[in-house]
Formats: structure tokens, C-alpha cells, sequence
């Protein structure tokens, strides 16, 4: 078993961009979806929660998180699950549909 008080801790520098995000303290279900949830509301939602991504200081590392960690559900970086799969489908990259 190996020893977890040697094992590699997390970089903080490479997460403290989440400390500055403007949904930071918003509820989280502005930018995920409920279930079931569809058509028009949904899309007015992911509406309501990119104007708040379009402010955002960190909108960028938010954005790249999320397509490099291959986010499955909700808002991101200004971006809807919809929009990141549509990125990896341009750029002929696989894709992981969440379960």
C-alpha cells in the first residue's frame, strides 16, 4: 500500500483560478441542468449562465479545464456540454459521452 503522506499533492496554483470565477458564489443549478430537463428551458438557462461566463475573469481556464478534463455536464468556460462536444467532433477527436 503506498504511503499517502508521500504521494504527490495537487498543485494550488494550477486550481486557484476557481477561487475568482464569477459563479463562484451562484448556485450551481444556474449551470447544470436538472433531469429531464429540456428545449426551451434549458436553453434559457445555459443563456442565463454564459452571460454570467461572459464576464467571467476566468473564463479562459474555466474553458480550457473543461475540454481538457472532458467536463460531461453543465456550463463551463461559456460553453454548454452541447458546444464542447461539438469542439471535439470538429477537431476529429474522440468523444466520451457521459453515462
Amino acid at each position: 500500500m503506498s504511503d499517502l503522506m508521500t504521494a504527490p499533492s495537487p498543485i494550488a496554483s494550477e486550481w486557484d483560478w476557481q477561487h475568482r470565477g464569477s459563479c463562484r458564489a451562484l448556485s450551481p443549478e444556474i449551470f447544470f441542468h436538472p433531469e429531464g430537463e429540456r428545449g426551451s428551458a434549458r436553453r434559457m438557462r445555459d443563456l442565463a449562465a454564459k452571460e454570467i461566463c461572459a464576464d467571467c475573469p476566468v473564463l479562459a481556464q474555466c474553458r480550457a479545464h473543461a475540454l481538457r478534463s472532458r467536463e460531461p455536464y453543465g456550463v463551463w468556460g461559456g460553453m454548454s456540454e452541447d458546444e464542447r462536444l461539438a469542439f471535439y467532433e470538429e477537431r476529429g477527436l474522440p468523444i466520451r459521452r457521459a453515462s
